[in-house]
Order: C-alpha cells, then sequence, then structure tokens
C-alpha cells in the first residue's frame, strides 16, 4: 500500500486521537488540524478553545505526528452562524452537517 498523507481534524478528545494512531499504525503520514470556529470562547466559564488546542498539540505530542492551527472563526460566523440566525428567524433550521462543512471542507483542502 502506498503511504498517503492524511489530515485528520483533532479536536483534543479521544475519538479524533485515537482516529490519528491507528491511520499513523497503518502507516500513512498523519497531520493533525486543529480548528478554531468561534472567537469568543476563551474564558474559564466552559471549556475553551485554548484548553481544546493544548489538548490536541499533546495529543499529537503523544502519538509523535504534527500538528497545525488555523482559525476560521470569521468564516464560521460569516457562512454558518449568521445563516443560521437568519434561518432561526425564518423559523426554519439548516441541518448540523451544513453547519459543519463549510469551513472544514476549505480547511483540509488548503492544509492538504
Amino acid at each position: 500500500m502506498a503511504r498517503q498523507r492524511i489530515i485528520v481534524g483533532m479536536s483534543g478528545g479521544v475519538d479524533s486521537a485515537v482516529a490519528a494512531l491507528l491511520l499513523k499504525q497503518q502507516g500513512h503520514d498523519v497531520v493533525g488540524l486543529f480548528m478554531k470556529n468561534w472567537e469568543d470562547d476563551d474564558d474559564e466559564q466552559y471549556c475553551s478553545s485554548r484548553v481544546d488546542l493544548v489538548d490536541a498539540v499533546s495529543v499529537a505530542d503523544r502519538i509523535g505526528i504534527e500538528i497545525e492551527a488555523v482559525n476560521f472563526s470569521a468564516e464560521y460566523k460569516e457562512r454558518v452562524f449568521t445563516e443560521f440566525l437568519r434561518e432561526y428567524q425564518s423559523g426554519r433550521s439548516i441541518s448540523c452537517s451544513r453547519q459543519k462543512t463549510a469551513p472544514r471542507t476549505r480547511a483540509t483542502s488548503s492544509t492538504a
């Protein structure tokens, strides 16, 4: 099997860590990608993106893979949250898959 470069979205959680580890064990060139999608969450009230990034970097280091952090908060607000508010005010909601697809597709394409 040819060695492939695979980008894995790293949240700092177990699922992404296990996925990255298994892919690396299979011989792939794995790169972690941490995406920050919101600017106003770096306080002490709840799990902030700063804490998530520290966790993701720690996991990537333990697994032995590179990790890159990208900030898509402006794009997320423009392409996802603003649309969500508009649809919500109209009595509709957009699916979670539509909310998550736009920023992630661009992120993984430009990083790869």
